[in-house]
């Protein structure tokens, strides 16, 4: 009996140790599970701290950098058209650089520092040109004058045009305008201007119908306004193309930073380093820049824009709230109907 007792308790001691040996394996893959959770929260913790530092650094230093450019455009108040210029050009400067800065910092931006970095780049460039004009020398408008700033425009009426020379043509949204960079009020024509007429000067298109456009150079900032029925190319803008109530239209150009407002049934052909954005826009369609003309390579190189950055298919609606959804608001032109050859 005893013998047959000791037999039969063996096989319950194993199973007792197995089961201890299974527990302990167990505990050891709950340790090690835990241990590896609190490193990935620890990694993670570490991670939001950096970004949160660099967010902090950004918003410091971006702001002390606004601050000081607003501060240069104040000094230009009432001061003499000599005193202006250079502090105008440190402004643009400044402000380009202010754009870069923006742009390499976009991996750890929130899309909320992003919106209010852009819309405060847009406020600075508004008031740039605003100063500009202003501080441009008066001329009176007349019809003639402004088909005249170019050999190409074609059907143009002559300077003895019936149109008064003081018509109020010279204000463009309350702005004075500059015809030496800018069209407007025409119909049905052509208009070229030369990469030596634009060449980091802040370029205005208003109240164009029915026309081709073509600007040659590096313009600093592009305004488009008003703008219907026309095809309009343009190359390489060192900062932000504006667009403003534009229908029925066809656009390309590079640029840093392209804000589209009130636009309908326009196709934009568009090469952009940072964002592109719509706001109160239906039917617009998006594909990559394609025109192409002798000096362009060069033309990049004076911009400073990148020529392998491209995000023309990332579009920013303001309008359209919702996360994972597209917006009905804009589309990417099909391949086989994108326009790859362009009339001179």
């Amino acid at each position: 009996m005893d013998a047959t007792h000791e037999v039969s308790r063996e096989p319950g001691g194993f199973a007792g140790e197995s089961g201890a040996e299974k527990i302990q394996e167990r505990l050891q893959k709950r340790h090690q599970a835990r241990a590896e959770e609190a490193e990935r929260r620890k990694e993670a913790k570490e991670s939001k701290s950096v970004a949160e530092e660099k967010g902090e650094y950004f918003s410091s230093s971006f702001n002390t950098e606004r601050a000081s450019i607003e501060e240069l455009l104040s000094s230009c108040s009432g001061a003499d058209r000599a005193v202006v210029t250079p502090r105008l050009e440190e402004a643009t400067a400044k402000t380009l650089q202010l754009q870069k800065f923006l742009n390499d910092s976009m991996l750890f931006l929130t899309q909320y520092e992003l919106r209010r970095g852009q819309a405060a780049l847009q406020k600075l460039q508004s008031s740039i040109v605003e100063i500009r004009e202003e501080a441009q020398p008066r001329k009176k408008f007349t019809f003639g004058a402004r088909t005249k700033a170019t050999d190409k425009v074609t059907d143009a009426p002559s300077p003895e045009a019936d149109t008064p020379a003081d018509s109020g043509g010279n204000k463009v949204d309350g702005a004075a305008e500059s015809v030496q960079c800018s069209f407007s009020d025409l119909d049905n024509v052509c208009l070229t201007k030369t990469a030596e007429e634009i060449q980091k000067r802040d370029v205005l298109l208003t109240h164009l119908s029915n026309c081709k456009v073509r600007l040659f150079g590096s313009p600093s900032t592009l305004h488009l306004k008003h703008i219907d029925s026309c095809e309009i190319l343009c190359g390489p803008v060192s900062s932000s193309v504006f667009i403003d109530h534009c229908t029925n239209s066809t656009l390309a150009m590079p640029c840093q930073q392209l804000r589209t407002h009130n636009t309908t049934d326009t196709r934009v052909y568009l090469h952009v380093t940072s964002r592109a954005i719509i706001e109160d826009c239906h039917g617009v369609s998006f594909a990559p820049f394609s025109w192409s003309y002798p000096t362009l390579e060069e033309d990049f190189d004076v911009s400073g824009l990148d020529r392998d950055r491209n995000n023309w298919s990332q579009v920013d609606d303001f309008n359209w709230l919702a996360a994972g959804t597209h917006s009905p608001n804009w589309t990417v032109i099909p391949e086989a109907d994108r326009k790859t050859t362009w009339d001179p």
